[in-house]
C-alpha cells in the first residue's frame, strides 16, 4: 500500500481511484462498509482512502484532544489488510481547514486523489466550517468527473456504529462491545520499546508498546500476546501514563506469564481479553506491587482457569 502525505499532486501522477473519505479512527464496522464499497470497484479503479491527521476536532481543540482508538501504524496495517492500495493521510492545518467545499472537492478529491468514484457516509461534511454536505458533493462531482456513493450507516443495538460509540465502550471497559463494534479483536501491535526496567525490579518484567495518543482504552487488562514465536501467550497489561512513578507519556506494558526471553525490538500484538480495573496512583511501590500481584492472579484465572499458578 502506498502512503501519500503531500497535498500537492505530482506532475506525472496519473491516478484513477475509488476513494473513501473520512477520519477512520478505529476502522470499525461502519468504516469497513465504506472500504468494501471502494474495493468493489477494484477491477477498474484503485481502492483508496483519504483521512486527516491530526483529527479536525483535535486540531481545533488541542487542549481537549480526541481520544484515539488506533495509532497511525495500526491504521495503515489494517487498511492494507482490508484491501486499500492507496492511502491519503493529509495534514490537517489552518490552511487545509480554510478550503471552501468546491476547492476541497476540486483540489483534494479530483486533483490530488484522482477520484472517479467517492464513497462517504450519510453524515459526511466537508469544507470550511463543514458547510458542505452529501448533496453538494454530488453536485460538485458532476462537474469534476466523479460519482458519489452514500453508504448507509451500520446500526448496532439501535445505535449508529461510530468512532464515538467505540470510544465510549472503551472508556467503560466493555471489551465485548468494543470487539462487536470493531468486527475484530481489540488489539494494539508494534515494535517492543526499551523501558526503565522498573517492572523487572518489582518481579514483573514487561514488554512495552506505544499506544494511540491519547488512548481511548485505559486501565489494567487480562491480555494475550502474539508474535516473535508467541501464540496468544497469557499476560497481564497496563495501559496508561504510570502516575505512581511520575510517568509523562502513554505506554502499554504487558507482563507475560511464565516467559523468559528478550523481546526488545520484536513486533508483538497485544490482544485485550478482559478489563480488570482503572489505572490508579499508589502512595508507594510496595502498595503498587501488592496490587500487581492481585492483578496477575486475576488475569491468570481469566486466561488459564485450569492452571492457577502464583507468581514466583
Amino acid at each position: 500500500m502506498r502512503l501519500i502525505r503531500d497535498t500537492q499532486p505530482k506532475p506525472d501522477q496519473q491516478l484513477a481511484t475509488a476513494l473513501a473519505v473520512g477520519n477512520f479512527d478505529g476502522l470499525h464496522r461502519g468504516h469497513q462498509a465504506l472500504i468494501r464499497a471502494v474495493c468493489a470497484r477494484a477491477d477498474e479503479l484503485t481502492p483508496a482512502l483519504m483521512c486527516f491527521e491530526p483529527l479536525p476536532a483535535t486540531f481545533f481543540r488541542p487542549d481537549k484532544p480526541v481520544c484515539r482508538v488506533l495509532n497511525v501504524r495500526n491504521k495503515l496495517d489494517l487498511c492494507r489488510g482490508y484491501g486499500i492500495d492507496l492511502m491519503f493521510m493529509l495534514r490537517f492545518n489552518r490552511r487545509f481547514a480554510a478550503q471552501r467545499p468546491d476547492a476541497f472537492a476540486a483540489n483534494m478529491l479530483a486533483g490530488l486523489a484522482g477520484a472517479r468514484h467517492v464513497v462517504v457516509g450519510p453524515d459526511f461534511r466537508f469544507g470550511a466550517k463543514a458547510v458542505g454536505d452529501v448533496d453538494l458533493l454530488m453536485a460538485l462531482g458532476k462537474d469534476l468527473g466523479f460519482t458519489v456513493q452514500v453508504v448507509d450507516a451500520v446500526m448496532d443495538q439501535g445505535e449508529k456504529v461510530s468512532s464515538s460509540l467505540v470510544r465510549a465502550a472503551m472508556k467503560a471497559g466493555d471489551l465485548d462491545r468494543v470487539r462487536h463494534l470493531l468486527g475484530r479483536s481489540c488489539a494494539i501491535w508494534g515494535r517492543v520499546l526499551r523501558g526503565r526496567q522498573l517492572g523487572a525490579r518489582l518481579g514483573y518484567p514487561t514488554v512495552n508498546l506505544r499506544p494511540p495518543v491519547p488512548p481511548a482504552l485505559r486501565g489494567v487488562f487480562a491480555v494475550r500476546v502474539s508474535g516473535a514465536g508467541l501464540e496468544r501467550h497469557a499476560a497481564v497489561a497496563s495501559l496508561g501514563n504510570r502516575p505512581t512513578v511520575a510517568g509523562t507519556d502513554w505506554l502499554l506494558e504487558a507482563h507475560l506469564f511464565d516467559y523468559q526471553g528478550d523481546l526488545y525490538g520484536r513486533h508483538l500484538t497485544v490482544e485485550f481479553i478482559e478489563y480488570l480495573r482503572p489505572e490508579k496512583k499508589y502512595d508507594d511501590l510496595e502498595t503498587m506491587k501488592a496490587q500487581m500481584d492481585t492483578d496477575a492472579q486475576t488475569a491468570r484465572a481469566i486466561l488459564n482457569p485450569e492452571t492457577l499458578n502464583s507468581e514466583p
